[in-house]
């Protein structure tokens, strides 16, 4: 008896407790009482949870990745030009600032030339394919070759040894050097068979989750462009092109050329992003 009522005891606490929680966090939310703005930092120990928790994840999802050898130069001198191009602005390099916008990021994407200290080389090109949610930092695998990204990881391992002189002289030595040009054009890559799950996934990371709300695919309410749902059943794309695969593939790559003067800009896709994300719309019946 006595153990019966201590247990509805305990239960009355805890459902008070989770209620109360429950009760705060919506205060919170909808009482708009958290400061998202950039000009206040995080707390402190909402820093420290979040970057634990990254820290944890890649780890656990990089540790089946095998390494190729990153002892030719040839491969860090080419990742040398990627890394100019496409980090530079964010993360700085010896005696280079980062850009504004990397400046001004919460969480800070500070310079990478202690990456080597706190990642493995597989944790390092973990993260340059997949990137990481609630942060500036993008999935570079839809905007790099798969081997640019390993060159990326090569140029690293040399970056923490290299001062301003040094790096500048690395940079010189990239640019006089063949096939820099290729830095992230992934249309380089072999094509292979278009995968639905990875189209879902490119029309995020292409952003047309920015102006099309996309079934299956996360996003805040958007009203720029028509929805996106049941595509499979229209008959022509944007009016002009008869719906088949190839067709999209080619307007998602092409769109100005294929309708001058459209609103909807040409994203840079890449031609298995393309194949990829129209087989994903599809599939929308």
């Amino acid at each position: 008896m006595r153990s019966a009522k201590l247990f509805l005891i305990v239960a009355a606490v805890t459902t008070g407790l989770v209620l109360s929680a429950l009760a705060g966090g919506a205060l919170v939310v909808y009482g708009g009482l958290y400061d998202v703005a950039a000009t206040r930092q995080h707390w402190q120990v909402t820093h420290s949870v979040l970057e634990t928790a990254m820290r944890q994840s890649v780890r656990l999802r990089a540790r089946g990745i095998q390494e190729p050898a990153l002892a030719d130069e040839r491969m860090a001198l080419r990742g040398a030009a990627c890394f100019r191009d496409k980090c530079v602005q964010c993360h700085g390099a010896p005696g280079i600032a980062q850009g504004d916008i990397g400046k001004s990021m919460q969480p800070l994407p500070g310079p990478l030339v202690d990456a080597t200290q706190h990642w493995r080389p597989r944790e390092l090109y973990w993260l340059v394919r997949h990137g990481l949610k609630m942060t500036g930092m993008p999935a570079w695998e839809y905007r790099l070759a798969d081997g640019d990204i390993w060159d990326l990881v090569a140029f690293l391992q040399h970056l923490p040894a290299l001062n301003a002189v040094e790096y500048a002289q690395w940079q010189q030595r990239a640019a006089a050097g063949p096939a820099v040009s290729v830095c992230g054009n992934p249309a380089m890559a072999p094509a292979q068979a278009a995968d639905i799950q990875r189209g879902r996934q490119a029309l995020h990371q292409h952003a047309c989750t920015a102006c099309h709300s996309i079934p299956g695919v996360t996003g805040s309410p958007v009203f720029v462009g028509p929805p996106l749902d049941r595509f499979a059943s229209r008959e022509l794309i944007a009016g002009t092109l008869p719906m088949s695969q190839e067709n999209l593939a080619r307007w998602l790559m092409h769109t100005q050329k294929v309708k001058p003067g459209t609103a909807m800009p040409e994203l840079g896709v890449a031609p298995q992003d393309a194949r990829d994300m129209a087989a994903y719309l599809l599939s929308l019946h």
